[in-house]
């Protein structure tokens, strides 16, 4: 069942990119070109997210449990630390040199454009060396 509606999550959100052009790297960028062209269909899909998102999140972090009745542990929302830092800098500057962010850029991958698996492979790299970053800093 988690397969199921894991597929379902991720076929809807495919499509929402699709239908809001957000898989179109020209449309992110223009959104970050706040002085020159601005695109604002950025911030409209952010919007659209987060009203749709947001009964959820306060379900959760209220009851501590997800919709199926199973116990969620969320971060702690006012702790900010090096490796928040670290990865949100990395992601923005992936972000704004490519105008991809992971999730447009595995439905991308159908594209078969050199620059998306150049991209995507940096994303798996990165998520490859995590675990030994992490382990390198815990050992001081």
């Amino acid at each position: 069942m988690k397969f199921v509606t894991a597929m379902c999550a991720g076929l809807l959100f495919g499509a929402g990119l699709l239908l809001s052009g957000m898989t179109d790297p020209a449309n992110v960028l223009g959104f970050l070109d706040i002085f020159g062209a601005w695109r604002p269909q950025l911030a409209l899909v952010m919007a659209a997210a987060v009203f749709v998102t947001a009964p959820a999140f306060l379900y959760v972090r209220r009851s501590g449990q997800n919709a199926r009745g199973e116990p969620v542990e969320l971060p702690d929302r006012r702790r900010i630390d090096g490796p928040l830092i670290v990865g949100a800098s990395l992601f923005g500057i992936g972000w704004g040199l490519s105008g991809i962010c992971p999730g447009p850029g595995i439905v991308l991958l159908s594209t078969r454009s050199g620059i998306v698996f150049v991209f995507m492979g940096a994303v798996i790299a990165g998520m490859a060396l995590l675990p030994l970053v992490r382990r390198a800093t815990e050992r001081g």
